[in-house]
């Protein structure tokens, strides 16, 4: 392996304070120790347009939102400079803006993969000169520009799978040279460099060519971050902690493929493997090839949706391939201690063959809510406390087949955000306190049947930011008063 030459500086840096890990929805950020500790909620049940980006149909279609510390980042299309970054304080008119038209005209720039680090964001975006190239952005215009053009040909594909850690972005990229492999990032072009090429010298399939690893699907613990890489035709899961020196932790055969690395706790993590065979194996490890092991098979529908509360995995699946007698065949909840044993179905909700098909699995007070179908309410909003009976219907919000289907779930400090659809309203906003009580609708943007289809919630500020098309303006950005709620006066 090639490794950067100054290591020290890096191994200063990996062995700083990392942020815990949860295993629920964490606290958000860019909130005070006091504001955390009270009650937050919605000021008002009418959410506000905040601008009117493109006039008419679609209208801008934000996507991207990710919180920032000054305000919330997002990439929208105008219909005048193509999709370039955006930014909201959430006030309407100039406190939502253009950061930058980082390719100029009506072609778009297409940033992807925004990645909050400290007060920046750094994003990849093709400028029509440099190709797809790693970029940074303070919210201004100056503060947005090129971290480094690593690759010369603008054909290339661009770094990819950004991931923050202990204050840097880790993310793949091919410099020509050394084929696609594991770089890091300050947002300096000094400070933006290869931190390790995993698979050195020529590529097995193409001598003339440089190995290229291919890192990919990273996923961060408090402690290291993990991601899926490549060595001739061995697929492996490395464990990173930001300097040179990745260990393998698992090593799949050829053509299996490694995927949904989910942490538990402070260290453990579970991930899948696919056999190419119609199946998928579930497996965990604690950071060290000795501590890897299998856990269960699956055939059908692959486990899905995997969550983590109290120390153990809570996920969707099929059924697993084994000779436990009296299994459910349909697709159910499921969880996981991390051993063979404790893998198991922790509820039928749909009795019998039939599926339950739970999804949208999020934590919130230590509990996991969900929607699932039981075969006779329909596809509706479940909770469960861990235990098979505290597994139960939450809210029944549309009475009979095919239920409300709630979708969107996100847990912001101690709200629940969905959308769901009923009679008479379509698919609409939805708010929670956590009891049945207190589960209610938000105002209609669209009133009648058709609903405004609401998306991406996501707190920045005093506001939950979520994308929907009221039927005029297309699909834009809307905002809804989130305070503590001593503040909502």
């Amino acid at each position: 392996m090639r490794y950067w030459r100054a290591f020290p500086a890096l191994l200063a840096l990996a062995t700083g304070c990392a942020v815990p890990l949860e295993d629920e929805t964490p606290a958000d950020e860019g909130i005070s120790t006091r504001e955390a500790s009270v009650t937050w909620k919605p000021c008002t049940d009418t959410a506000r347009l905040l601008r009117d980006i493109r006039s008419g149909a679609p209208g801008s279609e934000p996507e991207g939102l990710v919180r920032g510390e000054d305000g919330l980042f997002f990439t929208a299309d105008d219909g005048v400079n193509g999709r370039e970054l955006w930014v909201s304080s959430g006030t309407g008119g100039a406190g939502t803006f253009l950061v930058k038209d980082i390719r100029p005209g009506l072609d778009s720039s297409e940033p992807n993969e925004l990645t909050v680090v400290g007060s920046r964001v750094f994003f990849t975006a093709d400028d029509g000169v440099h190709g797809r190239e790693l970029w940074v952005s303070d919210g201004t215009a100056a503060g947005t520009r090129l971290v480094k053009d690593i690759h010369a040909s603008p054909l290339e594909l661009g770094p990819s799978d950004l991931v923050e850690f202990n204050g840097r972005v880790y993310f793949a990229a091919d410099d020509g040279v050394n084929g696609r492999e594991l770089w890091v990032s300050d947002g300096t072009a000094a400070g933006t460099f290869l931190l390790e090429d995993l698979y050195p010298g020529g590529d097995i399939f193409e001598p003339d060519e440089p190995g290229r690893s291919s890192p990919r699907r990273m996923t961060r613990t408090p402690n290291a971050f993990y991601f899926v890489a490549n060595v001739g035709r061995d697929v492996k899961l490395w464990r990173s902690v930001g300097v040179p020196g990745a260990t393998p932790v698992f090593e799949a055969v050829e053509d299996n493929v490694v995927f949904s690395m989910t942490p538990v706790g402070n260290e453990r993590v579970f991930f899948l493997v696919d056999n190419d065979e119609g199946e998928a194996s579930l497996w965990v490890t604690r950071g060290t090839m000795g501590s890897t092991r299998e856990l269960r098979f699956f055939r059908g529908v692959y486990p899905h949706d995997l969550t983590a509360l109290n120390g153990k995995l809570y996920f969707s699946a099929g059924r697993a391939r084994s000779d436990v007698e009296g299994e459910p065949e349909g697709e159910e909840l499921w969880v996981s201690d991390g051993t063979t044993r404790g893998t198991r179905v922790l509820e039928d909700i749909h009795p019998g063959p039939g599926d339950s098909r739970p999804g949208a699995l999020k934590v919130m007070n230590r509990r996991l809510f969900f929607a699932a179908d039981d075969g006779v309410r329909g596809r509706e909003l479940w909770v469960s406390d861990g235990t098979a009976g505290g597994t139960r219907l939450f809210k029944e919000l549309e009475p009979g087949a095919p239920g409300s289907s709630p979708t969107e779930l996100a847990a912001i400090q101690g709200t629940l955000f969905f959308s769901a659809e009923t009679a008479g309203k379509g698919r609409e906003a939805w708010v929670s306190d956590g009891t049945p009580r207190g589960t209610r609708a938000l105002t209609e943007l669209v009133p009648g049947p058709t609903g405004s289809s609401p998306s991406g919630f996501i707190r920045s500020g005093w506001d939950v930011f979520f994308s929907a098309d009221d039927g005029a303006h297309g699909r834009e950005l809307w905002a809804l008063p989130f305070r503590p709620e001593d503040r909502c006066r």
